[in-house]
């Protein structure tokens, strides 16, 4: 089966990131513990699901992905000044710092420290990719279709169909 909408893949993946000017090594999932996915539910990048659209089990792969294709460019707009009272219960956190927070709607999410002043700490809300082209190198363990669960649950439940849950 190759892979398609509505089909759960098992996939081996080394992902780099151009830092630079050189390419750095930030992640991979090996065939001990794949990336399962189902594919076409809007769960992965789309050019990733692009690049691998028509592969077969035993396929390997190796392509980029440009910054806007992948976390998008750096939104200079997504920087925010969160007032010093904010953390007089906690220690003061230093350049480099991820913070987690929440938004108003009760939806959690992840900011880095770019300064500390007096008054403020300030945060980049971008995603930590953001602004960096991906290059994935990998290999297609498995493709199946889904199971019904799987599709009305809108997520794979592992490489063989079954879940923990």
């Amino acid at each position: 089966m190759n892979i398609q909408p509505k089909s759960v893949v098992a996939l081996t993946y080394d992902l780099y990131t151009d830092q630079d000017g050189q390419e750095a090594f930030v992640e991979k999932a090996d065939e001990q513990n794949p990336l399962v996915f189902l594919a076409g539910v809007g769960m992965m990048l789309p050019k990733f699901e692009e690049n691998l659209s028509g592969l077969v089990a035993g396929d390997t792969y190796d392509f980029k992905l440009a910054a806007a294709d992948a976390y998008g460019e750096i939104d200079e707009n997504a920087f925010a000044d969160l007032p010093m009272d904010m953390f007089k219960e906690v220690e003061k956190p230093e350049v480099g710092t991820v913070l987690p927070l929440q938004d108003n709607n009760g939806h959690e999410f992840r900011a880095r420290v770019t300064e500390v002043t007096e008054e403020v700490v300030v945060v980049d809300l971008n995603h930590p990719m953001a602004g960096q082209p991906l290059r994935f190198i990998g290999k297609i363990l498995n493709v199946r279709p889904a199971t019904e669960d799987e599709l009305s649950h809108g997520h794979a439940h592992g490489a063989d169909g079954h879940s923990e849950h």
